[in-house]
Order: structure tokens, then C-alpha cells, then sequence
């Protein structure tokens, strides 16, 4: 009998090779020419595959820009899922949103340079076909959070407000810590981890404490 597995994972290898350079290559073009301007050909003809390849990796160009958004995200969920039970709601995603950044820089560098990635992220924010996608993939990525919440709680998302609320006031300040940190000049992951941690734990105080003492 002949074995198929060496075979079998040289040919993942190739097809997870072709991928990672058709996302290097649509992120440079987008962050050189701009988004609108770039076509799915120039995306293919610059790792030098056909038209069809590309799309046996990405549905569109949309799909390309948001990959790794996309694996970050992913990275956040399966955290927050692993947490444990006696976690507060807060705490889970707080240290969730941590655990995901202390691993997702080797992820993103396999794939991008971080520098790269910062780029596609003020890419995001500065088209505006873009920035409404990413609005509705941040809502539709709340309203999952929230059911996740609401169960490790053992609550009705749809009858108890807390898990929305809190999900809110969390993606609020990391929207911003993302913003700030896509402005700044440290373009680290270490620099938006350790915004991120500091912007969240102000976050209890911000909303209980008397501001005007």
C-alpha cells in the first residue's frame, strides 16, 4: 500500500506558500496604489498564477484585505472560549485580548511583516468601501461576542443587556487603542499590547470614578 501522507502535506505546504504570497502581494499593492485601484490580476500576475488560483484562495479582494484581521480575531475567540469559568466577563476579554496579542505576532510575521500589517490596518481606515465593511464586521463580531459572554454566564443576550453593554465598552476602547497606535511611531505589537492593557484597565475607573476628583 502506498502512504499518501508526505505527498499529502507537501502539497498543503504549496497551497498554504501560494496563499501567504498572494496576501503579501494584495497588501502591498493596496498600501501603494490604494485598494480601488488595484485588480485581482495585478494581485495574481505579481505571484505569477492565473486569475482562477487567486480565487481558489480568496473570494475577493475584500476577503484579501481583511485575512488577517480576520486571523486576529479568531486568535481573540478561541482565548476568550479557553478562559476560565470563574472569570468575570470583563476579565475574560481582557485577559483573553492579551493572551491573543502574546501569540499573534509570530502568526502575523510568518505571513507579513508587522509593518505591513500596520499598513493595511490605516488602509482599512482611510477607504471608505472599506471602513464600512469593517463597521459591519465589527458589529457582527460584538453581537458574537456577546452571545458568548451571555452563555459562559448564563444569561439571555436577548433579555439581559449587560453582556452588549460590556462587549460595547470593550470594543470601544480597543477601537481606540487600535486607532492611536496606527498614528503612532512605535508600530510594534509590543507597543499596541501594552496600549491595549492600559487603555482597558482604565476602563473600570473611567466609567465609576468621579472624574472631577
Amino acid at each position: 500500500m502506498t502512504s499518501t501522507g508526505p505527498a499529502t502535506g507537501l502539497r498543503e505546504r504549496k497551497k498554504q506558500r501560494t496563499r501567504d504570497a498572494l496576501l503579501r502581494a494584495a497588501l502591498e499593492l493596496f498600501t501603494t496604489k490604494g485598494y480601488e485601484r488595484t485588480t485581482v490580476d495585478e494581485i495574481a500576475d505579481a505571484v505569477d498564477v492565473s486569475q482562477r488560483t487567486f480565487f481558489r484562495y480568496f473570494a475577493s479582494k475584500e476577503d484579501v484585505a481583511f485575512a488577517l484581521q480576520q486571523m486576529v480575531e479568531q486568535r481573540f475567540v478561541r482565548a476568550l472560549e479557553e478562559r476560565p469559568a470563574e472569570e468575570g466577563p470583563f476579565d475574560a476579554m481582557r485577559n483573553a485580548v492579551l493572551c491573543a496579542w502574546d501569540s499573534i505576532g509570530e502568526a502575523i510575521e510568518s505571513v507579513v511583516p508587522v509593518e505591513l500589517y500596520l499598513r493595511t490596518f490605516q488602509v482599512i481606515e482611510s477607504t471608505p468601501a472599506l471602513l464600512a465593511v469593517h463597521l459591519r464586521r465589527s458589529i457582527e463580531m460584538e453581537d458574537s461576542i456577546s452571545r458568548l459572554i451571555a452563555e459562559r454566564e448564563g444569561l439571555d443576550v436577548d433579555e439581559d443587556p449587560r453582556p452588549r453593554v460590556a462587549v460595547a465598552a470593550f470594543s470601544g476602547v480597543m477601537r481606540v487603542a487600535g486607532q492611536l497606535w496606527g498614528r503612532g511611531t512605535d508600530t510594534s505589537l509590543d507597543a499596541i499590547r501594552a496600549m491595549t492593557e492600559r487603555y482597558l484597565d482604565h476602563l473600570g475607573p473611567t466609567l465609576a470614578a468621579d472624574w472631577r476628583k
